[in-house]
């Protein structure tokens, strides 16, 4: 028999870590049947990479079983690989090909005004990320759904997360969240907490690169920064077009049925 993790429903005062961002625990979200998500089962974040010892030996604390890391071979380059935690699985689970994006992620860091108006101004970040969102769920199938199978048999409890903790990992949550029985709007509430300003992303411009961090560049790149309901909602759009309903988006899209969604409740749902 699959035994339940015993973890306390007490919330506890979010954790100031000086390395890591976005990091929160998703427990207390109303899920299937009056249950509640349990309290340290789930947590999301940005990378581990920039991880302080001090911030290592809280994550240590946690009694994490896995870590999935949905970074590409890019930004392990760019931000470098995550803290080592002893004890804890590393589950490396790209959701964007490596090189996909390179060139614009080259042009974000060094481009110059003209080249970020073109390829971001007049709503085309917003629409790049809608894109995106789009995209993984339509082609990451499968990635979603071992990270839900892992989930159901041992791997908790777990962190997810990417760079910014928002997108990919955002993502990933919605995804489990949804086999939870969680409604949408209580998603989208958890995913808009990665909106707050000291949650964001601190993304870097080249020394020179002309415009530098002015507002007007700061504007252009706010998108591809921004937690927004729009890009979660491109996802949910093509759930329905695809599947019809996220019941047919679980069982014929991922492979995880009612039998699959049990043992997964029955591990991190409380009750």
């Amino acid at each position: 028999m699959t035994q339940t993790p015993q973890v306390s429903q007490v919330p506890q005062p979010e954790p100031v870590l000086a390395g890591v961002r976005n990091f929160r625990d998703v427990g207390g979200l109303p899920a299937a049947d009056g249950r509640r998500v349990r309290r340290g089962v789930l947590y999301r974040s940005g990378h581990l990479a920039k991880a302080t010892s001090e911030d290592a030996a809280f994550l240590a604390s946690l009694g994490l079983h896995t870590v999935f890391d949905f970074r590409n071979e890019a930004d392990v380059a760019l931000d470098g690989p995550d803290v080592a935690l002893d004890g804890v699985r590393l589950v490396n689970l790209p959701l964007t090909d490596p090189a996909h994006g390179a060139e614009f992620w080259r042009m974000v860091r060094d481009g110059d005004l003209a080249q970020l108006r073109a390829a971001l101004g007049d709503g085309q970040g917003a629409r790049r990320m809608a894109d995106t969102y789009r995209e993984i769920v339509l082609t990451r199938t499968a990635e979603h759904s071992q990270v839900l199978h892992a989930l159901a048999e041992d791997s908790v409890p777990a962190l997810m997360h990417c760079a910014a903790g928002k997108d990919r990992a955002g993502l990933s949550v919605a995804v489990t969240l949804l086999a939870l029985g969680v409604e949408r709007a209580d998603i989208e509430r958890d995913y808009l907490i990665s909106a707050a300003p000291h949650r964001r992303y601190r993304y870097r411009r080249a020394e020179g690169a002309a415009g530098g961090l002015s507002p007007e560049v700061g504007e252009l790149l706010g998108p591809l920064f921004d937690a927004r309901l729009e890009y979660l909602a491109a996802a949910f759009t093509a759930i329905e077009e695809e599947w019809g309903t996220a019941d047919a988006y679980l069982t014929r899209g991922l492979d995880f049925g009612p039998h699959a969604r049990e043992r997964l409740r029955s591990r991190m749902l409380d009750g």
